[in-house]
C-alpha cells in the first residue's frame, strides 16, 4: 500500500510516516509549496499540510483560507479524478467550536470564530459537498491538541514552570481538557488504512480521559521527578495580568491564559465505535508522561 502524505516534514508527518513505514507501508511525501503532481499509483492521501493557528495573531485571514481551504480543495479535486481510494483530511476541533460547553461531539453545530477555524470548516464543507465515486472513502479527522516527544508548545511551557520549581499560579481555575497522544493518532490512521469497513465521515479525535490543568501540573511533576506547587491566586487578578500581556510582551496573554485554563472536552465515542474498540492503546496520562519525559 502506498501512502502519500502532505506536510510530511511537520511533527505529525514525521511521526506518522515513520510509524507507517515500521508497519511495512510505503510512504511518499508530497510538497504542496511548489508545483506538484499527485502520484497516480498511490492508494491513500493523508493531507496534513496546513497553516496552524497563530496564537500571536500576526497572520492575515487570507493566508489561512489560501492554504487551509483553497489548497485542500485543489488536492481533493485531484483525488476525485484519480484512482486513489482514500482521502484522510486533518482538520481540527477548532473547525467546529472555539469554546465548548459540556463535551464536544460530531453533532455540534459548527460555529468557529477565528480565521483558522473558519478556513478549516470551509474546507470540510467543500469535501463533504462532493459525491464520492464508488470505491472511494473520505475521512475528516478533527484532532484536539496533539502532543508527543519532539513537540513543543504549552506542555513545554508548563514543564519549564515545574522543572524550575516555580509555583503554578493558575490553580484557582477549574477545568477539564482533552489531549491527543501522537501514538493514539498513529494507531487511528493505521486502523483506517487496514479496515476497509470503516465508513467515510467526520470524526472528532482525542485521548480517552479528560485532564485538568492542575492534574497536568501534577503529572509533569511525576514524570520529571520534580515537586509540583499549586497556587490559588485570585482568578480576576490573573485575568488582569493577561490583558496587560496583550499590550506588552509578557509570558502570559489572554490567548495563552485561555488555552491553559479553559475547559475543552472532546468525545471520541464515534470513532471508537467505528473501530470496534472500548479503549485507545495509550491512556491520556501515559501519553503525557511520555511527552514530558522527552523534555528532560
Amino acid at each position: 500500500m502506498k501512502i502519500v502524505i502532505t506536510g510530511v516534514s511537520g511533527f505529525v508527518g514525521q511521526n506518522l510516516s515513520r510509524y507507517l513505514a515500521e508497519n511495512e507501508l510505503e510512504v511518499v511525501g508530497l510538497n504542496l509549496r511548489n508545483e506538484w503532481v499527485c502520484p497516480e499509483d498511490a492508494d491513500v492521501i493523508v493531507h496534513l499540510a496546513g497553516k496552524a493557528h497563530d496564537t500571536a495573531n500576526t497572520s492575515s485571514a487570507h493566508e489561512y483560507f489560501k492554504i487551509n481551504t483553497e489548497l485542500t480543495r485543489t488536492l481533493f479535486n485531484e483525488f476525485l479524478e484519480s484512482n486513489i481510494q482514500d482521502f484522510i483530511y486533518f482538520s481540527s476541533v477548532k473547525a467546529t467550536a472555539d469554546t465548548v460547553d459540556g463535551v464536544l461531539d460530531e453533532d455540534h453545530l459548527s460555529n468557529p470564530k477565528t480565521p483558522y477555524g473558519k478556513s478549516k470548516l470551509q474546507a470540510e464543507e467543500y469535501l463533504m459537498s462532493k459525491v464520492l465515486p464508488k470505491g472511494k472513502r473520505l475521512f475528516i479527522v478533527r484532532p484536539c491538541m496533539i502532543h508527543g516527544p519532539g513537540n513543543k508548545g504549552n506542555l513545554n511551557l508548563l514543564y519549564k514552570v515545574v522543572e524550575k520549581g516555580i509555583p503554578w499560579p493558575l490553580a484557582s481555575f477549574e477545568n477539564k481538557r482533552s489531549f491527543l497522544s501522537i501514538d493514539n493518532l498513529n494507531f487511528l490512521i493505521l486502523q483506517i488504512l487496514k479496515n476497509k469497513n470503516i465508513e467515510s465521515g467526520i470524526y472528532n479525535f482525542a485521548d480517552d480521559d479528560f485532564i485538568s490543568t492542575n492534574e497536568l501540573i501534577k503529572i509533569i511533576g511525576k514524570a520529571s521527578g520534580k515537586k509540583s506547587k499549586l497556587w490559588n491566586l485570585p482568578a480576576n487578578l490573573i485575568s488582569c495580568v493577561a490583558k496587560i500581556g496583550d499590550k506588552v510582551k509578557l509570558p502570559l496573554n489572554s490567548e495563552r491564559l485561555k488555552k491553559l485554563t479553559e475547559s475543552y472536552m472532546v468525545s471520541n465515542t464515534k470513532i471508537k465505535n467505528a473501530l470496534g474498540i472500548d479503549d485507545l492503546p495509550v491512556s491520556a496520562e501515559e501519553g503525557l508522561i511520555k511527552t514530558i519525559k522527552s523534555f528532560t
